[in-house]
């Protein structure tokens, strides 16, 4: 048996092993923790959905999800660490709205694509947003607001998550409608900006549910109004923007999971399987729901529902952005 024979019959071989062993290591997946990124700092409205996740799914998956904060660049910085990252299902980010979006089309070169370069895993959570402003201010309705923001804008601030975040372009989306101009005061993370609202530091902030909840209920702010299109059963007492006489302003929040690209579909589907799992569980909704976020429709929840919205989401947020004027970085 000459050498060529005993190295064709070789590599023949290794590609069968290959074969055989590639979906059965996927399907075992996974045999020790996996890292979940949150590209935001901890104590954000992200992170608190992220945790609560993560808590559950660990139950299903048999191992530990383990959250990492990565924040940075309005989430590009933890986004594209995963982007880079091996695509072998021990590292995922949670990935928003802001990251997969928003901040990308605010980026004359993005460091990513949102399409390409991940494997989208399912949507899970979404949170509404919400028009809260420090206890001192003395307006109790979106008119009264308005009328206020235009008498002081020159001295009023608002706060967000950072530029380029969902409650940045919430705000913004806001003060156009009302012909204000007010000044924004980025943070690292939406707890922080709220921080400093409750501290009398800032005048306004466009939070998302979960940044919005703790400050309500303490009475340490006051909401005034739901940016969204429609009413939210976690804040049932708030109208929306429309209903107050304010249309064109709605926003709104969502999260996902997705892994590097070229991440096997066994691992894939698995994770997605087991955030569905998690999501149908009534302590899990129900801890959601106390603090400000609601699971999406089941029907949302695929990777290929993710994929297609994304899609419409990067045309959708480039449009806002180029209409907005505001110059890309």
């Amino acid at each position: 048996m000459g050498n060529g024979f005993r190295l064709a019959l070789l590599a023949l071989w290794t590609m069968a092993n290959v074969a055989a062993t590639g979906p059965a290591s996927a399907q075992s997946w996974p045999t020790r923790p996996v890292t979940v990124v949150v590209p935001f700092a901890a104590g954000s409205s992200t992170d608190t959905a992220a945790r609560i996740l993560a808590v559950g799914m660990s139950e299903v998956l048999g191992q530990q999800l383990v959250i990492e904060n990565v924040g940075g660049a309005a989430g590009m910085t933890g986004s594209l660490r995963v982007a880079r990252s091996a695509p072998d299902g021990y590292q995922m980010l949670f990935g928003t709205v802001d990251t997969l979006a928003i901040a990308p089309a605010l980026q004359k070169q993005p460091p990513y694509d949102s399409l390409k370069d991940f494997a989208a895993a399912g949507m899970v959570v979404e949170q509404p947003i919400v028009l809260i402003v420090r206890e001192e201010l003395p307006v109790k309705t979106l008119a009264e607001f308005a009328v206020y923001a235009k008498a002081n804008q020159s001295k009023m601030q608002f706060g967000s998550a950072g530029v380029g975040s969902g409650s940045h372009f919430a705000c913004a989306k806001l003060n156009a409608a009302l012909g204000v101009d007010t000044v924004h005061v980025p943070y690292r993370s939406s707890g922080l900006a709220a921080q400093d609202l409750i501290g009398g530091r800032l005048d306004y902030l466009c939070a998302l549910g979960a940044t919005a909840r703790q400050p309500i209920e303490s009475g340490k702010a006051r909401a005034i109004t739901l940016l969204t299109a429609e009413r939210s059963p976690l804040f049932p007492q708030l109208t929306t923007s429309k209903e107050q006489g304010v249309a064109g302003v709605d926003s709104y929040f969502w999260s996902a999971f997705l892994f590097p690209k070229d991440t096997p579909d066994a691992v894939v589907r698995k994770l997605a399987d087991a955030s569905n799992q998690t999501l149908n569980r009534p302590a899990t909704v129900e801890q959601l729901r106390r603090a400000g976020i609601e699971p999406v429709a089941a029907s949302r929840r695929s990777p290929a529902y993710q994929r297609d919205f994304t899609v419409t989401e990067m045309k959708n947020w480039a449009d806002q952005v180029k209409a907005s004027g505001l110059p890309l970085q």
